[in-house]
């Protein structure tokens, strides 16, 4: 069986954090699927197609990278994609004991394994919130964000 693995989240937007930690994991896994969650229940930022256009864009090169949007539980997703592995990236401790607790009910629920990667030291302090905040006041957030995703901050004012 092909060592694929999901790399779930909101990616609102997709950071360059997170584009490390699907490039670091290419060398564990042979496939890495970004999935894109989706929550009709809930307002994100950037439209759910524009963040997968970004992240396609950025992995264009690399068809060992698949973006696709889901919906309701990550593990179900995952067995639908017959992925073997979750990937996830950890900045802090917080970000640890909360992704260990997720892990555990998830293991217990498909037997899934979770693989963490520690962020490399640059990108410990970047995440989403963050970067949507200097983008929604006006800020350059483009050291934050890969070359790849150009965000024209007037389409979503």
């Amino acid at each position: 069986m092909k060592r694929t693995a999901i790399f779930p989240g909101s990616f609102d937007p997709f950071t360059v954090g997170h584009e490390d930690v699907v490039r670091r994991g290419l060398s564990l896994f042979e496939k890495v699927i970004i999935a894109v969650g989706y929550n009709s229940n809930k307002k994100d930022f950037f439209p759910v197609e524009d963040r997968m256009q970004w992240i396609r864009d950025v992995f264009k090169n690399d068809n060992r990278v698949v973006v696709e949007k889901y919906e309701g539980l990550t593990v179900e997703f995952a067995k639908d994609m017959e992925c073997t592995h979750i990937l996830r990236g950890i900045r802090t401790a917080a970000d640890f004991e909360y992704e260990r607790a997720i892990a555990q009910v998830n293991k217990t629920m498909s037997g899934f394994d979770s693989v963490f990667l520690l962020t490399t030291p640059e990108h410990t302090p970047v995440n989403s919130s963050i970067v949507r905040d200097i983008i929604k006041h006006g800020g350059d957030a483009g050291q934050f964000l890969p070359k790849a995703i150009q965000i024209n901050i007037e389409k979503y004012l």
